[in-house]
């Protein structure tokens, strides 16, 4: 029997024990909760009359709680550790030493009692970098009393299912390209997978790296991008654990989909779940007392598309005279309002609104009297830092404040509000959908259709400057509770979004993305002026090797994008097919006679078109002939086993192991991004079918 089985076995032991222990002591909290709770209902009416009886039981009640719910998340990642305790193991002898230390990695610190040495090392602890960072040799890593050096004699590595090894070697090179094929060459699943296991050197240096306020990731297709940021996240959580909770940390995700697929990574990991969200739904909710409704960025790229298939196909716009140039008009207007030039015009726009939105009159509280040209100076001087449309309440406070000391009184909640009223109506207007208008005029674009609020429906190119003018006119609460930003699929976003999110989070960030993978029409690199908005504290890093597609996949899809210098894996597989079509039914006639799945095949495939349109009619003709077909839309939530349909820019961030790709437009200036999106998520298997 191995040395890894030896150790295996008597850990295994040891984390029966411990959470047989720990099961006995949760029911012990229980039931003392549960005492104390009838202590308290039986009891409170007679406690002492200054409570000090009664703030000491209910201290001690969340002191207990608290303990209980620690017992329980140490039990919960006990029990994961059953099933594979370990992965790694190094065998390190420190300078001045001979005997060696054997260090064994996992996904979490285990001893047998608190303070004693531990049998399992965290993954996240700094003694496990040597297991990253280091081949055989010199190597050293740093611990709380300083650096520690010495010599690495061996490195093991460990695949542990169900409690069993499944193998074990000695690997005298970084984490063995062996491991990584035997990980890559494995089915996909519906869950984005940890890489633990596999991190790499250049991997490894961005999952720790706590030195950087900014750290922007531009990663390949396939480089692990998102699975690099989850897991600096679960590093991060544990470095920085007092200041530091899941509660503080952001992530905007693509879609709803994504955010599911990624989702068990840092449970998987031991920490809890983190806030997750599309920018698109946040703008939605800051804009709800503007607009009743906003479109999102995946109505903006329908409509793209489709004027481009119109135009191509020589058909003209019926709403206007200029027929053709209507689109490019359009995209000229979409590209203004998410601009540089943009927020030029708006800052322009807003040192002149003052004089226009502002109509300044005498304000009277029984006998005091305050004069228009008071109010104009404290509203143009005192209190200038202060946005426009927040200002008069900041001018009414101080009136409210003088009053109240002259009077010696208190206005009551009915008088404030009637205070406040006059002196907001003061303003011109307070909608902000107004005054945006009123900033198209002045640039001499088309205004919004004059609506009620319940008739507004923004266009996706007037939701983030209208955002922006809201920022810039109302005291908006900061975001200061979040303390970390994650920014996944960053080339999709605008330039005036990237202005927004540094106006709304002073935190630190990890912003990541592929400016090969835009979801437009033309290859968007935001480095180029990233920087330029977040200031000097940024670090950018690149990955150049890819690990997701099969060699002939990934010469395929660089080829399409006309990439070059990225290193992927040797992991080879069957070559990319070509296959013309003439009729939707044959490309479904050939979807069906490729796709393999099952017991004996793959467990995921993708049908992949260009609009949604064409996805719901893919959808509707493959659901009938196949039971396990499914269909992802902006409103899904989750990604299932079998075969999905949907457009390339939903599937974006997601992997499969067979793709078909349906569609053939090489005049359309879409048609690149798409192939490219589309050919990077296959994992084993591609078809092109044109």
């Amino acid at each position: 029997m191995s040395r890894g089985v030896d150790y295996l076995n008597y850990v295994i032991d040891q984390l029966r024990n411990k959470i047989q222990e720990i099961d006995q002591t949760i029911s012990d909290v229980q039931k003392d909760i549960a005492e104390m709770n009838e202590y308290y209902w039986e009891n409170y009416t007679e406690m002492d009359q200054y409570g000090y009886e009664n703030y000491d039981n209910q201290q001690a009640l969340f002191s207990q709680v608290n303990a209980s719910q620690e017992h329980q998340k140490r039990r919960s990642l006990w029990r994961k550790m059953l099933d594979s305790p370990f992965f790694g193991s190094v065998d390190f002898v420190y300078d001045g030493e001979e005997e060696a230390e054997t260090f064994y990695i996992g996904i979490g610190n285990f001893a047998r009692k608190r303070g004693s040495v531990p049998l399992i090392y965290d993954w996240r602890a700094p003694v496990s970098g040597l297991f990253y960072d280091y081949d055989k040799g010199a190597a050293s890593y740093e611990a709380p009393a300083g650096e520690l050096k010495g010599e690495i004699l061996s490195k093991r590595q460990y695949k542990i299912r169900g409690g069993k090894m499944v193998y074990e070697f000695e690997s005298d090179m970084k984490i063995d390209d062996d491991v990584l094929k035997r990980e890559l060459g494995a089915n996909s699943d519906t869950q984005l997978k940890n890489i633990v296991r596999t991190i790499q050197r250049e991997q490894n240096t961005i999952i720790r790296n706590t030195k950087d306020k900014i750290l922007i990731i531009q990663g390949a297709a396939g480089s692990g991008k998102t699975s690099i940021a989850l897991h600096r996240i679960a590093y991060l959580l544990y470095h920085d654990r007092g200041r530091l909770q899941s509660s503080n940390i952001l992530i905007l995700s693509p879609n709803s989909v994504f955010s599911d697929y990624i989702s068990h990574i840092l449970p998987e990991l031991g920490e809890e779940n983190i806030q997750e969200m599309s920018f698109d739904l946040f703008a939605y909710h800051q804009l709800r007392k503007i607009a009743k409704d906003c479109e999102d960025r995946w109505n903006q790229v329908e409509k793209q598309i489709e004027r481009v298939r119109r135009e191509n196909s020589g058909s003209t716009c019926n709403t206007c005279p200029e027929g053709k140039t209507q689109g490019v008009s359009d995209d000229v207007r979409y590209r203004w309002k998410q601009s540089k030039e943009y927020v030029a015009a708006a800052e322009g726009f807003l040192v002149e609104l003052e004089d226009r939105l502002v109509d300044f009159k005498d304000l009277k509280i029984e006998n005091m009297v305050k004069k228009a040209e008071d109010i104009l100076h404290m509203f143009y001087f005192r209190f200038q830092n202060i946005p426009l449309l927040s200002r008069m309440d900041a001018v009414m406070e101080y009136f409210v404040d003088e009053y109240e000391t002259l009077s010696g009184r208190n206005i009551s909640d009915e008088e404030m509000e009637s205070i406040k009223e006059r002196f907001r109506s003061m303003y011109v207007t307070r909608d902000i959908y107004e005054i945006y208008n009123w900033l198209l005029e002045e640039y001499g674009w088309e205004r919004l259709k004059e609506l009620p609020w319940e008739e507004r429906i923004l266009a996706y190119e007037d939701v983030y400057p209208l955002l922006y003018l809201k920022y810039r006119l109302l005291t908006v609460p900061d975001q200061r509770c979040i303390r970390h930003l994650v920014i996944d699929e960053m080339q999709d976003y605008s330039y005036l979004q990237y202005v927004i999110l540094e106006r709304m989070f002073s935190c630190n960030m990890t912003i990541l993305g592929d400016r090969a993978q835009t979801v437009d029409d033309h290859m968007q690199d935001v480095l180029t002026f990233l920087p330029k908005i977040l200031g000097k504290k940024v670090r950018k890093i690149e990955l150049n090797r890819s690990y997701r597609n099969t060699y002939e996949i990934a010469e395929y899809a660089n080829r399409i994008a006309g990439i070059q210098g990225i290193e992927y894996m040797k992991r080879h597989g069957k070559a990319v097919e070509e296959i013309a079509c003439i009729s939707c039914e044959e490309i479904v006639s050939h979807i069906l006679e490729k796709v393999n799945l099952g017991e004996d095949g793959f467990e995921t495939a993708a049908v992949l078109v260009m609009t949604e349109q064409e996805a719901r009619r893919f959808y509707e003709v493959l659901r009938e002939k196949r039971k396990d077909t499914s269909y992802i839309d902006r409103d899904s939530e989750k990604f299932r086993k079998g075969i999905t349909v949907t457009t390339y820019y939903m599937a974006k961030g997601l992997e499969f192991d067979q793709v078909f790709v349906v569609g053939r437009e090489p005049e359309n200036p879409f048609f690149r991004q798409f192939l490219y999106i589309c050919a990077t998520r296959a994992l084993h298997e591609l078809y092109v079918l044109r």
